[in-house]
C-alpha cells in the first residue's frame, strides 16, 4: 500500500499567485484615476465664462440692430417728406411757368384763338346755323362763343369713343380736334378725360379734376395718341357717369362728346335720363353744357351699314340742343 503525499496549500507558488492578483487590482485602481476632478471643474467654469461673454455680445448686437432699425425708419420718413416737398415744388414751378408763359405770350394766345375761331366757323354745318337762328341766342351769350360754341365754362370734360372703328380710322382727327378744343379754353379750373364707357384716362384722377397746366395739357395729348380702352360704341354710359360724378350747382361745366355711332336701343330714353340728371336752374339754364363732334367714319361704309352713324348724329343734335350746346358734324375724319 502506497503512502499518500502531503499537499502544502500555502506553498510558495500559491503565495506568488495571490501577490500577482493583488498587484493587478492595485494597478487597475491606479490606471482608472486618469485625471483629478478639479480639472473637469476648471473646464466647466471656462465654458460658462465663454457662453456668458457670447450672450453679452449677442445682447449688445441686438441692441445696436434695434437702434439702427429705428434710425433707418426715421431716415426713410425724412426721404419721403423731402420727395413730397419736391413734388409740391414742381407743381408750384409748373403753375408759375404756365402763368409766366400765358402772360408772355398773350398775343400768341390771342392769335391762336382767332385761328380756332375761323376753323370752328368753317366746321359749322347748315343745320347748326339753322338751329342757332331758331334759338335766337342773346347777344350777351354770343360774346362768350367761338364759332357759335359757348366757351364760358370753367370746367371741361371729354367723352371719347375708344371703339375699334374710331381708333383705327379716325384717331388722328380725334387728337387734333381735342387739341383745338383745348386751345379755345386758354385757362380753366379743371379738365377730365373719360371714354364712352365712363373709364378715366388717368386713373389717379378718377372722380377728381385734373389741374389745368401746360404740362398737364401736353400729357393729355401724349396719352391720347395711344389710349385704347373697351367701348360698346355708345356714349350714353360716359355722359351719365360724367354728370353723376361732376355735376355741381356752383360750377359751369362743358361736356364734349367725340364719337361716330350710337348702338343703344332708344334715343328718347337717353334724352329723358340726361334731362333728369342735368335739370334746369331757375333761369332755365342747365349747369352742364353738352357739345358733340361727329366723325363720319360710318358714312364711308355701304348705305346699309350707316344706321348707327345716323343715330349718333340724331341723338347728339337733340342732346346738344336740349343742354345748351353745339353739335359739329365733320365732313372728313382725316386730319
Amino acid at each position: 500500500m502506497k503512502r499518500r503525499r502531503n499537499i502544502d496549500i500555502f506553498s510558495l507558488s500559491f503565495l506568488d499567485c495571490v501577490c500577482c492578483g493583488f498587484g493587478a487590482i492595485i494597478l487597475l485602481l491606479v490606471l482608472s484615476k486618469t485625471a483629478e476632478p478639479i480639472i473637469f471643474e476648471e473646464y466647466t467654469e471656462d465654458l460658462e465664462n465663454v457662453v456668458s461673454k457670447l450672450q453679452e455680445e449677442l445682447f449688445e448686437i441686438r441692441g445696436e440692430t434695434h437702434i439702427l432699425n429705428r434710425e433707418l425708419v426715421s431716415k426713410k420718413q425724412q426721404v419721403d417728406n423731402e420727395v413730397e416737398k419736391i413734388a409740391l415744388l414742381k407743381g408750384d414751378l409748373s403753375s408759375i411757368l404756365g402763368k409766366f408763359s400765358a402772360s408772355k405770350d398773350s398775343a400768341t394766345v390771342q392769335n391762336k384763338i382767332e385761328q380756332q375761331l375761323a376753323i370752328a366757323k368753317q366746321d359749322l354745318s347748315e343745320e347748326m346755323l339753322r338751329l342757332q337762328e331758331r334759338a335766337r341766342i342773346p347777344r350777351s351769350e354770343l360774346d362768350n362763343t367761338v364759332g357759335g360754341i359757348p366757351v364760358d365754362s370753367e370746367y371741361i370734360i371729354f367723352i371719347i369713343d375708344t371703339s375699334g372703328s374710331m381708333f383705327n380710322h379716325g384717331w388722328g382727327s380725334v387728337v387734333q380736334k381735342l387739341s383745338e378744343v383745348l386751345d379755345i379754353y386758354p385757362k380753366v379750373k379743371g379738365i377730365q378725360i373719360m371714354n364712352d364707357m365712363g373709364e378715366y384716362m388717368f386713373t389717379q384722377y378718377a372722380g377728381k379734376w385734373i389741374p389745368d397746366t401746360p404740362a398737364r395739357r401736353k400729357a393729355i395729348i401724349k396719352r391720347l395718341t395711344k389710349w385704347q380702352a373697351f367701348s360698346n360704341s355708345s356714349p350714353v354710359e360716359g355722359i351719365t357717369a360724367a354728370i353723376n360724378t361732376f355735376y355741381s350747382k356752383n360750377k359751369k361745366i362743358s361736356l364734349y362728346v367725340f364719337g361716330d355711332e350710337f348702338t343703344g336701343p332708344s334715343i328718347q330714353s337717353v334724352l329723358r335720363e340726361v334731362s333728369r340728371l342735368n335739370p334746369k336752374n331757375k333761369k332755365g339754364n342747365r349747369r352742364v353744357r353738352i357739345h358733340a363732334v361727329g366723325f363720319p367714319i360710318q358714312f364711308s361704309r355701304p348705305a346699309s351699314e350707316q344706321a348707327t352713324g345716323v343715330r349718333f348724329a340724331t341723338l347728339m343734335r337733340a342732346l346738344c340742343e336740349q343742354n345748351g350746346g353745339t353739335f359739329v358734324g365733320l365732313n372728313s375724319h382725316s386730319r
